[in-house]
């Protein structure tokens, strides 16, 4: 296992896509729900604990060696809007680009062929933490991370919002992605000894909303 692949893949600057998309947090700016740290801060923690479990669950369970195909449905039926769908796989197609280039693998090569369209992106995350050597509590930390720090970046954007502060909410976050990463892991090992079901299903209504709404504006600075 190596811990310097684990910073790569984390990165921000890895060619995975995630720079354009800032998960929810556009359509929560003009709805008035984020205005500032504070409001930051409550988004990206109901975040963390609904849309990013899942993701940080799949990862773990893909990493784990869980079949990709039956993760990918298991996301479909976890993502209610078309549009946060289209964009999980967008941004898995993107991710897989990138992995392939970066770890060569035949899995990689396997869910590229099966999935030209893209899977959904933390099931690929998972298989990349494979081919990087890395295991699932590694992806698991990756995807609860990137659910709260894609809209902290993002909202420094949005809202002008000081990077100091927005770091500092992450910051404030850091022991409930700890506490997300490992319990993902223990739901990923229940996936691969139980089946599927054993995912969680944890949902974020105004995400899913605010994704359908912001897909049918005409101007937009991120992709979701």
């Amino acid at each position: 296992m190596s811990r310097a692949a684990l910073l790569v893949l984390a990165d921000g600057r890895f060619p995975a896509g995630g720079h354009a998309h800032s998960g929810g947090a556009e359509a929560a700016v003009k709805a008035g729900r984020i205005t500032g740290a504070a409001s930051l801060e409550d988004f990206c923690r109901g975040r963390l604990h609904t849309a990013g479990l899942v993701a940080a669950s799949l990862a773990a369970a893909a990493a784990l060696g869980a079949d990709a195909v039956a993760l990918d449905q298991a996301a479909d039926a976890r993502t209610p809007s078309p549009a946060l769908r289209t964009a999980a796989r967008r941004l898995g197609r993107q991710l897989t680009r990138a992995a392939r280039a970066t770890w060569p693998s035949g899995e990689l090569d396997a869910v590229a062929r099966e999935f030209p369209k893209g899977a959904h992106q933390p099931v690929v995350l998972g298989l990349v933490a494979r081919a990087a050597g890395l295991g699932a509590v590694d992806a698991a930390y990756c995807a609860a991370y990137e659910s709260v720090s894609g809209p902290a970046s993002a909202t420094v954007r949005l809202l002008s919002l000081d990077p100091f502060d927005a770091t500092a909410v992450l910051a404030r976050l850091a022991p409930e992605v700890d506490r997300v990463a490992d319990r993902a892991v223990e739901v990923a090992r229940r996936v691969v000894d139980d089946g599927i079901d054993e995912l969680p299903a944890a949902s974020g209504p105004l995400l899913e909303i605010g994704a359908e709404v912001h897909a049918a504006w005409a101007v937009r600075l991120f992709a979701s």
